[in-house]
């Protein structure tokens, strides 16, 4: 059943200005993510992609930009370029409508390359840094189980009409489907599925998740995976299973 525009609550926020800068967020997501995009470089070239203004660095410093900051359209995104510096982007002049076309164009792997390099650091900081005792039920677990994950699929939107380009999309579009597998301990993800077929259903996702599920692993999972070769599968290559309902 479709959704109507009032009852979509990223449609009625209303944002007409991104959020503030801070400097000691953005020093931290430089450190962190930088060294990880330019480590990519070479990867990149292979797409054969023009590196002149808007290369790898600068697009991957725009996109953290407009989640970071919420920015709320293209056009604000162009005026922040041309008065601001950000991350690691110096103040810089490019048009709109080159702007936007690279948004549309650029190869999604590359997050996702970077986001593969992160991981590590990300969890060898959770290692080290003091952490919130376990509830008891984690506590339990993890004496019985050498992997706690959590697998769950979501249908995501196609992209809101910002873009000049993107205004004879119809309304209503949907951008295809996600499937996640997360560390119940340290909530970091594990693996990432994406397709573009937005109907989709969890069982779809099954035999990628088995190609990675290791032995001893409690899933926990909603209704949505429910299927019994999927569950049999699982006992026998030795993992157990709990079904989580989220009603």
């Amino acid at each position: 059943m479709a959704h109507s525009q009032k009852s979509i609550k990223d449609h009625t926020r209303q944002r007409t200005q991104p959020n503030l800068d801070s400097e000691a967020i953005a020093q931290q997501l430089e450190d962190l993510i930088k060294p990880c995009v330019y480590s990519q470089l070479a990867y990149y070239r292979s797409f054969g992609m023009r590196e002149r203004i808007l290369s790898l660095p600068f697009m991957m410093a725009v996109v953290l930009t407009i989640l970071w900051r919420q920015v709320p359209s293209v056009r604000e995104l162009h005026r922040m370029l041309a008065r601001e510096n950000l991350l690691w982007v110096k103040i810089t002049k490019v048009s709109q409508q080159a702007l936007s076309q690279r948004l549309l164009t650029f190869p999604a792997e590359m997050f996702e390359r970077v986001l593969q390099d992160l991981l590590p650091q990300l969890q060898e900081r959770w290692q080290n840094r003091q952490k919130r005792p376990h509830p008891e039920s984690v506590t339990w677990a993890k004496q019985h189980y050498d992997h706690l994950w959590i697998a769950d699929a979501s249908t995501l939107e196609a992209l809101f009409r910002k873009l000049k380009s993107l205004e004879i999309v119809p309304c209503g579009q949907l951008a295809g489907r996600i499937c996640t597998v997360l560390d119940l301990e340290t909530r970091f993800p594990v693996k990432t599925w994406f397709s573009e077929e937005p109907y989709y259903h969890e069982t779809h996702f099954t035999d990628l998740l088995l190609g990675i599920l290791p032995k001893k692993t409690l899933l926990l999972i909603d209704r949505g995976f429910w299927n019994f070769r999927f569950f049999e599968t699982i006992i026998e290559a030795q993992s157990e299973l709990k079904q989580l309902f989220i009603l």
